[in-house]
C-alpha cells in the first residue's frame, strides 16, 4: 500500500511522524496500489487471531501481522506495585519492529509474512493486523481501509481467560489486577478515535463472525476496486 512517493518513504515510521501530509499520499498510493489494510483489534481472548486466520483462508492474497508476536522478553516488562507484570501495554511491546515488518509488506504487497496463494493481475493485497493495542498507536493512524474491534463482557473474557495457557503463567489476580483494568483504560482511549470502527460482538458463533467480516471486506473491496479503475481509467482516457 505505501510505496515510495516523490523520493519518501512514506512507509517509514519516521516519516509518519514527522509530516503531515501522511493521509493525502497514503491515500493516493492506495489508487496506485489498489492494496486493503485492515485492522482487528479487540479485548484479549475475544477471538481476534482466530477470526483473522478464517478471512486468510478465504480471501485471496492475503496476509497476517499480528501484535503478539512483537512482545519483549520478559527481562524487559516492568512489574507494578503488586508485582505484576505489565505486559498490556504499549511499552511492553517492540512496535518499531512491528512498524518495521509493515512497511516490508508495504513495499511488496501479498509477497511476505505468509500471504495465501492464487493472486491474479485483478486481486487487491489484502494485510490483516490483529492485536490488542493497534488503535492506541498513533503511527498506526492513517492506515487502515477497516477497522474491527471485537468485545465481550467480563465474565466471558475472565472464563476464557482461565482456560489458556501462558509463559509465563498469569499469577493469582492478574487479571482482575493488570488485564482488565488495562481493557477499560484501553477503551477509554478510543474515545478520541475519528475514522469509523466496527464494532463485533465477540459472543457470537465463529461462523457468524465471519460471515458479518467477511461480507464487509468483500463489499469495500469492491469499493476499492472500483476507485482503482476509475483512476486508471482517469490517468489513461482511450484515444
Amino acid at each position: 500500500m505505501v510505496v515510495m512517493v516523490e523520493g519518501e518513504a512514506v512507509g517509514n515510521p519516521e516519516s509518519w511522524r514527522r509530516t503531515g501530509h501522511s493521509r493525502v499520499l497514503l491515500h493516493q498510493c492506495q489508487q496506485e496500489m489498489g492494496a486493503f489494510l485492515i485492522e482487528r483489534e479487540g479485548v484479549t481472548n475475544g477471538g481476534k487471531t482466530t477470526l483473522a486466520k478464517n478471512l486468510q483462508k478465504h480471501l485471496p492474497n492475503c496476509s497476517i501481522i499480528s501484535q503478539d508476536d512483537f512482545f519483549k522478553p520478559e527481562s524487559e516488562i516492568e512489574t507494578d506495585k503488586n508485582g505484576f507484570l505489565q505486559y498490556d501495554v504499549l511499552e511492553a511491546l517492540n512496535m518499531e519492529q512491528m512498524m518495521s515488518a509493515i512497511s516490508c509488506w508495504m513495499e511488496s504487497p501479498g509477497h511476505s509474512v505468509g500471504s495465501t496463494d492464487g493472486r491474479s493481475a485483478e486481486e487487491i493485497p489484502i494485510l490483516i493486523i490483529e492485536g490488542f493495542l493497534l488503535f492506541n498507536y498513533k503511527p498506526l493512524d492513517t492506515l487502515w481501509n477497516r477497522s474491527y474491534f471485537l468485545t465481550i463482557p467480563y465474565e466471558e473474557c475472565k472464563r476464557r481467560r482461565s482456560t489458556r495457557v501462558y509463559e509465563p503463567p498469569d499469577p493469582p489476580g492478574y487479571f482482575d489486577g493488570h488485564v482488565w483494568p488495562m481493557y477499560l483504560k484501553h477503551r477509554r482511549e478510543m474515545e478520541d478515535i475519528t475514522w469509523e470502527v466496527v464494532y463485533l460482538d465477540g459472543t457470537k458463533p465463529e461462523e457468524d463472525l465471519f460471515s458479518q467480516v467477511y461480507e464487509d471486506i468483500t463489499k469495500q473491496l469492491e469499493k476499492q476496486k472500483s476507485l482503482l479503475l476509475a483512476e486508471l481509467a482517469r490517468r489513461h482516457p482511450q484515444t
